[in-house]
């Protein structure tokens, strides 16, 4: 039977289908969006929404973008898929080589896949295969930092926040692996990297890897932290002989403020993942990168042979898109955006400070994070914010944005005013 109107289709998605951590007996509501251009969502009610989340930070360049658009049509022209067991193609290679020209000289080996978790699960085989190959069996666990968020399959859920994560359900059947506190730095540049290696220390005969997402803490709770606590870790690692994976789905191409949040410490990683904004927000695609020391350390047992391989790795219609948004954002005056992007979050978010409601408020080059005391009535909250004519979608205690980058300066105070109207009058949230 046809889905005739628009209330028939919320009906069935409400019986039938599972949306992100909702219930499918209480579901939260969710809205028919009828099409997206730029930062505008329509929804099918004909009411339009600025967009604040960029699809979850994937869409830098908006909606509907004419350049993107363009790269996937030419590329439907050849092929849609092929598989990358035995074959290859131009969209890939060429991918493959501007992720290496564009990031630091000692990566120069890329596998790709087809998500962002699916990119850490990639990360963490590799650091374990790399122990393994050079003899060092015992080494088959990662060190991480609390309020980690790096997926929701079973080895990234391992290395997400034991405690205040999402997945706490699941600890009995996740590989156990070792948190340290989460990272936090003083304003004379002293942080508390010391309780990490402690644990370096005393784990060390196991410890394969550590990860962590640079600078910003993403879905664990939006949390921020200064470039010393990197240069200090990548010190620790070396000396400690671990390698060093960073997870920058959230962060990479421009977020906060560098193409890369490790650039801001000056440092390199032994592994780097990749997702989200890599296709502009188009199609799910991942990339792990690795060094060479990586991948001489994996053939140290004459096999060399990494055990994976999606079936979507290296889509072609993802890797076309994927080299038009990076092209697309290189030759843009993104740095400058970004910067004034941030000035106008911090500015315009300021005034939240003074709301009983709100604990925190922190600006990291396009991302606005308002943090409050209590978790939010999501439903209330996004229904407020919606009619406001706003797409901004909060977690626990969190109102946050990260808007594309396109976004125009009134648009933009469109979204901040909306946060303040909100979180002052809404039923959603309560103070301490």
């Amino acid at each position: 039977m046809p889905l005739k109107s628009t209330q028939n289709l919320l009906d069935y998605d409400r019986e039938h289908i599972w949306h992100p951590y909702t219930s499918m007996r209480n579901p939260l509501p969710v809205y028919a969006v009828e099409s997206a251009s730029g930062v505008t969502i329509k929804l099918a009610d004909g009411r339009e929404l600025i967009d604040a989340m960029s699809s979850w930070w994937a869409a830098i360049h908006g909606y509907n973008h004419p350049v993107l658009n363009q790269a996937i049509e030419q590329q439907l022209q050849s092929m849609s898929h092929i598989m990358f067991g035995g074959l290859t193609h131009r969209p890939a290679v060429e991918l493959a080589k501007i992720l290496i020209d564009i990031t630091a000289e000692p990566l120069q080996h890329v596998f790709f896949a087809d998500s962002g978790s699916v990119s850490v699960e990639v990360a963490i085989k590799m650091a374990v295969q790399y122990a393994y190959a050079l003899g060092n069996r015992n080494k088959q666990k990662l060190l991480t930092v609390c309020g980690g968020y790096h997926g929701d399959t079973l080895g990234g859920m391992s290395v997400c926040d034991p405690v205040n994560g999402m997945h706490t359900m699941f600890s009995d059947i996740l590989p156990q692996q070792i948190f340290a506190p989460q990272p936090e730095c003083n304003d004379d540049g002293s942080t508390n990297i010391d309780e990490l290696e402690v644990l370096l220390n005393k784990h060390q005969d196991e410890i394969c890897a550590v990860i962590i997402e640079p600078v910003v803490q993403g879905a664990g709770g939006m949390h921020f932290y200064c470039a010393q606590y990197l240069q200090q870790l990548r010190v620790l690692c070396d000396q400690y002989n671990v390698l060093l994976i960073l997870d920058e789905i959230a962060t990479g191409f421009g977020r906060t403020g560098t193409l890369f949040a490790y650039e801001q410490a000056g440092i390199v990683p032994d592994i780097l993942c990749l997702g989200k904004a890599l296709t502009g927000g188009y199609m799910t695609l991942a990339a792990t990168l690795s060094s060479k020391k990586v991948v001489d350390g994996i053939n140290a047992d004459g096999s060399g042979v990494l055990m994976h391989g999606p079936t979507f790795m290296a889509n072609p219609l993802a890797c076309a898109v994927a080299n038009a948004s990076i092209e697309l954002l290189l030759s843009s005056c993104w740095q400058n955006k970004v910067a004034q992007l941030e000035q106008q979050l911090y500015k315009e978010l300021k005034p939240c400070r003074s709301l009983p409601a709100v604990k925190e408020v922190r600006v990291k080059g396009a991302i606005g994070v308002v943090e409050l005391y209590r978790p939010v009535n999501m439903a209330v909250l996004q229904a407020a914010f919606v009619k406001q004519g706003v797409w901004i979608r909060p977690f626990n205690r969190l109102v946050y944005i990260m808007p594309p980058y396109i976004i125009q300066p009134d648009e933009l105070s469109r979204l901040t005013s909306a946060i303040y109207k909100v979180l002052s009058q809404s039923r959603g949230c309560n103070s301490s």
